[in-house]
């Protein structure tokens, strides 16, 4: 068993006690693969949380529990870790539990800054580099089944890996995701963004219509997000070990 630190806590409990959703707005963000696994993720821009407690939506397995088994990169599985005491107020929702999120996220390794701009907006710059030998997600909450993933990277067999980006898209299950909300057609209309995959490993599959093309440091998928973005930023590599 993991124990998460108690900066976890910070953003779990952003999910926990207001019941939130979170979705991206105005972002950029790019993940680098090596041949050899080793990798570099990094977004900046908005993160937008929706209180579906507000909207009479109350997100499975609230209760969770403080450990997880298992590991990831970064503040990638994001267990419901925090408690009551974690805020000032005990109210989630309200500006002075928002911006106490803030803080402690700003405080975590990986967040290179962390802002809260008001009405449940943080401006993120997160990055994160290791090696891929798990899976890495970022963010991600499996207590709360209703907040899907930005971004997830899988290891598939003992050379491949499956990078597909849910988060950067509105074609997912609207039964389980934002659009299922109310207010969910606030954050699909908030979709504002580019997801760039560089690697030098054999890029198996993509769907991004213009392909590929070469960089300096190999390959590059470059996929533009806007509310119309219906397919899901996905690509399969294979890798060298």
């Amino acid at each position: 068993m993991t124990r998460l630190p108690r900066s976890f806590g910070a953003l779990a409990g952003l999910m926990l006690l207001s019941a939130c959703l979170v979705t991206p707005g105005r972002f950029d963000s790019s993940l680098d693969i090596r041949a050899d696994g080793q990798f570099t993720f990094s977004y900046k821009g908005e993160i937008l949380a929706a209180d579906s407690m507000k909207d009479g939506v109350i997100p499975p397995g609230m209760g969770g529990e403080d450990d997880a088994d298992g590991a990831t990169a970064g503040p990638a599985l994001l267990q419901i870790a925090a408690k009551q005491d974690d805020f000032p107020s005990g109210k989630a929702g309200d500006e002075t539990d928002m911006r106490a999120i803030a803080d402690a996220l700003s405080k975590e390794k990986g967040f290179r800054s962390v802002r809260y701009l008001g009405s449940r907006k943080f401006a993120i710059d997160y990055a994160v580099s290791g090696r891929l030998t798990h899976a890495f997600l970022f963010p991600f909450n499996t207590d709360a089944q209703i907040i899907l993933p930005f971004v997830a990277v899988e290891l598939r067999g003992d050379d491949r890996v499956r990078v597909k980006a849910p988060g950067f898209s509105n074609g997912f299950d609207k039964s389980q995701g934002p659009a299922g909300m109310a207010g969910g057609n606030d954050a699909a209309k908030a979709l504002d963004g580019r997801f760039t995959l560089t690697t030098d490993a054999e890029i198996v599959s993509q769907n991004q219509e213009d392909g590929a093309r070469t960089v300096p440091a190999g390959r590059q998928i470059v996929w533009t997000i806007t509310p119309a973005t219906s397919d899901a930023p996905a690509a399969s590599l294979r890798l060298q070990r």
